[in-house]
């Protein structure tokens, strides 16, 4: 195994690691070093920004292919000239900055500005629409939102019922009662003096989709940077690596866009690959890790499961990738199996929530990785499987995944709702609503959330196994299961399929699917009930939301 000694000794800027040989002596000696001021804006921009300001922090790739390089000197000073001009727009510490873009160069020195203003950035995904948008906007008291025309359009039609929503700065130029970022910059000075944060003053909320009500903000302190790192090291094999180069193709207003990718690279002064999708295309997908030299990549796992349709990759793109994470759902072994095969290595596994994110993963770099299991928990994360009193199970017993605080990757709590805040510890256990189990090993497996859990004849059954089972199916592209309520059994499984291109849905190709998850797993656990769908509802992350499927009649 590889000693981390000369790598892995950030001190006062993160944590420290001694010299070891494998995982468990590494999270034994695991020490968080947390400084008592720290700001993620001077961090991230500041840092490279003075020691080699002609480093690529974002490389963004434009539609025709051409590139826009922003360096790390120059996210300095965007960000020094961006936090001037929310100040002067009365901007304060403590305020929410909204921040609508798509993947690309503005959208870390907007995060910086706000974290260096002390002001709160509030990331909004490119696909929300004006509901969702309104919502945010409203419950968060945005006072500035940074948009493009995109963004604009939506907003134009609901600013008048944002009262506290004073500025808008949009990246294409002054309309529709915005003003143009570019002009607004270039006027403004180029120093800043950031504000002295310490680690737990506010910094980043990011909104929660929930599975009931509505969606709550998680807020996070400036610490939430640091608190996420060893979750990058080590499912990327020891991050980072001489030429190492990061790319996903997550919304950066989602955490694990924006976490799992892109502030921690930067922090580390890795290069991002930045490009605008409206649709995820495997193909380009694949050109693009070639083309663009990239070395690291934060896939979900629906994600993976498209780039599975195109054959031979690595022999038709020659891409060269290092590391590949996935996270947001239950990967499974068949996609697992395809990535070594395919890609030319193990897809590293992680997991986490907005409120507490990348506590348990894989390590396949030092040995660390079981087929089936989630992984272990990260070292410097106290993660355990609890009863519902609190207190840990036994391995095998099933139970729910808690993470014990205090932890720096650990919200402050939902954004006014105490309420909601304080149910979601038991103690000092914050739970997550996800089912799993431990073994001997420590190796976590994850089942589902409790509300996915299906009861079926006295069993409960995790949908993730069902559907990694449909997807080898020759004829499915996509799958979810759910539980269908069932007065003999309780509940029965219910599956949703996607076809893949040149199989038609049919009776005959329901019976063919069913019998062929029944010869693999079991008589209790195939879909008595299968449903043919051009798409399934998902989540801004990538995530099958299950609860629309189960409304159904």
């Amino acid at each position: 195994m590889v000693s981390t000694s000369k790598v892995w000794a950030d001190g006062p800027l993160g944590f420290s690691l001694p010299a070891a040989q494998d995982h468990a002596a590494l999270a034994a000696g695991f020490r968080w070093a947390l400084p008592r001021r720290y700001n993620m804006g001077v961090d991230v921009a500041d840092r490279w920004g003075a020691a080699d300001p002609e480093r690529a922090a974002v490389i963004e790739v434009r539609a025709d292919d051409s590139v826009d390089i922003l360096t790390f000197g120059a996210l300095q000073e965007r960000s020094n000239r961006l936090a001037n001009v929310l100040a002067s727009r009365g901007v304060r510490a403590g305020d929410r900055v909204a921040i609508l873009l798509k993947q690309g160069v503005n959208v870390p020195v907007a995060h910086c500005a706000a974290y260096k203003l002390g002001a709160i950035a509030l990331p909004l995904a490119s696909v929300f629409g004006r509901d969702g948008l309104l919502y945010r906007l409203m419950d968060s008291g945005a006072k500035a939102l940074i948009t493009g025309e995109e963004g604009l359009a939506k907003i134009v039609g609901i600013r008048a019922i944002l009262p506290e929503l004073e500025t808008i700065l949009s990246i294409h130029g002054s309309d529709s009662g915005a003003e143009g970022l570019v002009d607004a910059m270039a006027r403004a000075p180029a120093e800043f003096t950031p504000v002295d944060t310490r680690p737990d003053d506010p910094a980043l909320m990011i909104y929660t989709s929930g599975t009931t009500g509505q969606p709550k903000g998680a807020l996070h302190g400036h610490r939430v940077l640091l608190g996420h790192l060893p979750g990058i090291v080590f499912p990327h094999g020891l991050f980072p690596h001489p030429g190492d180069r990061f790319w996903t193709p997550a919304d950066w207003a989602w955490a694990g866009g924006l976490l799992n990718c892109l502030l921690p690279s930067l922090r580390y002064g890795v290069p991002v690959i930045a490009r605008k999708d409206d649709k995820f295309d495997p193909e380009a997908a694949f050109r693009l890790m070639a083309k663009h030299e990239i070395r690291n990549a934060f896939i979900p796992p629906t994600a993976l499961r498209m780039l599975r349709a195109v054959p031979n990759p690595r022999e038709r793109f020659g891409f060269a990738l290092r590391s590949v994470c996935s996270a947001g759902e239950q990967l499974g072994a068949e996609t697992a199996a395809w990535g070594e095969e395919a890609l030319g290595l193990p897809i590293d596994e992680a997991y986490g929530q907005t409120e507490c994110n990348l506590v348990i993963g894989t390590a396949s770099a030092m040995g660390v990785l079981k087929p089936g299991a989630t992984g272990k928990p990260i070292p410097g994360h106290k993660v355990g499987i609890v009863r519902a009193d609190g207190t840990e199970c036994e391995p095998g017993e099933l139970g729910q995944i808690a993470v014990r605080r205090p932890d720096p990757v650990m919200f402050l709590g939902y954004w006014r709702n105490p309420e909601a805040t304080a149910a979601k510890f038991i103690d000092d256990w914050m739970i997550t609503g996800d089912q799993a189990t431990r073994d001997e090993e420590g190796y976590i497996s994850f089942v589902g959330r409790d509300d996915d859990v299906i009861t079926s004849a006295g069993y409960r059954i995790g949908p993730g196994e069902i559907e990694d089972c449909l997807i080898r199916h020759p004829a499915v592209a996509l799958a979810a299961a759910i539980g269908k309520p069932d007065a003999l059994r309780t509940e029965i499984v219910k599956a949703f399929i996607v076809p893949k291109a040149g199989f038609e849905p049919s009776e005959q190709l329901a019976a063919d699917i069913q019998a062929f998850v029944r010869n693999r797993l079991s008589a209790h656990e195939y879909p008595r009930e299968i449903a043919f769908r051009n798409g399934l509802p998902m989540t801004t992350t990538g995530k099958v939301i299950r609860r629309i499927l189960r409304d159904e009649p």
